[in-house]
């Protein structure tokens, strides 16, 4: 795991605020979901993508594809031309 250097609080309802930087990075907007693992005493969120979702538009598909670490649905394959 690699340490961003940044310590937030959490407030009075238990939560945090994600810094704008990682939800750039991430690509993680309010309408995104995050999955809450526990390892002992670390915390650790992912970012929620169900079996099968593409990464481009989420829609769940059984013949997406995989192209390196992204998942890509058929009709996003028909409108870059790939795959």
């Amino acid at each position: 795991m690699k340490s961003t250097g940044i310590v937030r609080g959490i407030d009075g309802l238990g939560r945090i605020v994600l810094p704008k930087e990682l939800r750039t990075n991430l690509k993680i907007n309010s309408n995104s979901k995050l999955e809450i693992f526990i390892d002992g005493d670390t915390i650790l969120l992912k970012k929620y993508r169900p079996a099968g979702a593409c990464d481009f538009c989420g829609e769940i598909d059984p013949e997406a594809k995989k192209f390196g670490d992204m998942c890509i649905c058929r009709a996003c394959r028909k409108k870059i031309g790939a795959l």
